[in-house]
């Protein structure tokens, strides 16, 4: 996924000319080709984030399209003033691409876990936020996001991801459905989604027909997007890799919200807990702790379909 989005601003970067790379300490090799054919545009800065921002700001002001790349953390908790005044309330077209969201940099323990990112830049006015599920999605934001008004925060996941996307066609603003809703629907968000497609399989193989959405786009949402997928839905699972504050379950609640729906729509969080990670691992480890591998996912899903069930005979 990190790859597939610096190939890919590589190549728009031969026809666009407006596009500028800044990296903050990313290592030596890290956009060679980009440094090498438009030096000009290329910019490695040290562990400046609050002034790499501010120095996009200006760039972006003189009709430049500036992409900064760094580690998640770094480019939400230490840089948040900055996108907000820099980014946020000039609506500048600065794109945040944010390395490592989730639990990524397990090992290197919470100062690197970008567990509340979605919830920091989802709160800034004219920000618009996203979490693809692998290097296809990545590949068709990237393009798109050239012409986007206003400023982005790109979430990336651990990369290496399988390509589950093959056919589906991403538009921001757009949900996708990976498999039709049901009455239990699972929605999920980044490289998750993965996760949650093997556990709609073993829930099918128990009996169980659950549905499955993908949002990649977490802001913006097409509300009448979201409405079409709701109309068969009583049931939904909200599975991501952020604390429960913020993230995809608590967007979705506000969305129904603003929907006004003549029905009711149970909402279930299957998310991290609301406190800093205190353990250290690697990814799959820390994924697998926390219950968000799809054995973890089906068995809790499985739980609550069987006290719903339960609780109407």
């Amino acid at each position: 996924m990190r790859n597939t989005w610096l190939n890919t601003l590589f190549e728009i970067s031969n026809k666009n000319k407006k596009i500028i790379f800044i990296g903050s300490d990313l290592g030596f090799n890290v956009m060679a080709n980009f440094k090498k054919k438009f030096p000009k545009r290329f910019f490695m800065e040290g562990i400046s984030e609050q002034n790499i921002v501010g120095t996009a700001a200006g760039m972006a002001l003189r009709g430049f399209i500036p992409y900064v790349n760094t580690i998640a953390t770094f480019l939400t908790r230490r840089s948040f003033e900055q996108n907000v005044i820099d980014l946020g309330l000039h609506k500048l077209p600065v794109r945040l691409v944010g390395n490592g969201g989730g639990l990524v940099y397990g090992p290197l323990g919470p100062t690197h876990q970008a567990i509340e990112d979605i919830s920091i830049m989802t709160s800034i006015p004219n920000m618009s936020v996203f979490s693809v599920c692998d290097k296809n999605e990545m590949r068709q934001l990237i393009l798109q996001s050239q012409k986007w008004k206003g400023p982005m925060y790109i979430r990336l996941a651990r990369g290496n991801e399988k390509i589950i996307s093959q056919g589906k066609r991403f538009k921001i603003g757009e949900i996708v459905t990976f498999i039709k809703p049901e009455k239990y629907t699972i929605f999920s968000t980044g490289s998750l989604t993965q996760e949650a497609l093997q556990s709609v399989k073993l829930l099918k193989m128990k009996g169980f027909n659950v549905g499955l959405i993908h949002v990649p786009s977490l802001k913006p949402i097409n509300l009448n997007n979201l409405k079409l997928k709701l109309k068969n839905i009583d049931y939904i699972f909200s599975i991501e890799e952020h604390i429960s504050k913020g993230g995809l379950g608590s967007i979705l609640l506000d969305k129904i919200n603003e929907l006004d729906l003549k029905k009711k729509i149970q909402l279930y969080k299957i998310c991290l807990p609301d406190k800093f990670n205190s353990k250290y691992g690697s990814h799959d480890e820390l994924i697998s702790y926390y219950g968000l591998n799809s054995k973890s996912i089906t068995k809790n899903i499985l739980k609550k379909i069987k006290i719903n069930e339960k609780k109407k005979t």
